[in-house]
């Protein structure tokens, strides 16, 4: 079995991360989970990472994306490994 390609960076009972682990199961897609620190200025791993202390973040290593917001999170899940991008691939094909 090989690594996940997704690291979520989150923290413990967030409903922001939440809305972000469901999409991830929903679409049954793999990630590796990461639970930082609840005091934003010791977050010293997501900002070294992300550029950026909030929480969630991925990092999507098969794409090269690092993002954070779960609402931009949970569209670029959807549109690129969600129904709509399995559409646009048959498609292609």
């Amino acid at each position: 079995m090989t690594d996940p390609f997704i690291t979520l960076y989150r923290l413990q009972a967030c409903p922001f991360c939440e809305r972000v682990v469901r999409t991830l199961n929903e679409l049954g897609i793999e990630y590796q989970s990461r639970f930082v620190e609840p005091m934003h200025s010791e977050r010293t791993v997501v900002k070294r990472r992300t550029g950026k202390r909030t929480v969630p973040a991925i990092i999507d290593e098969e794409t090269g994306v690092t993002m954070s917001e779960s609402a931009n999170i949970v569209a670029y899940l959807e549109r690129t490994y969600g129904r709509d991008a399995t559409e646009s691939a048959e498609g292609a094909a």
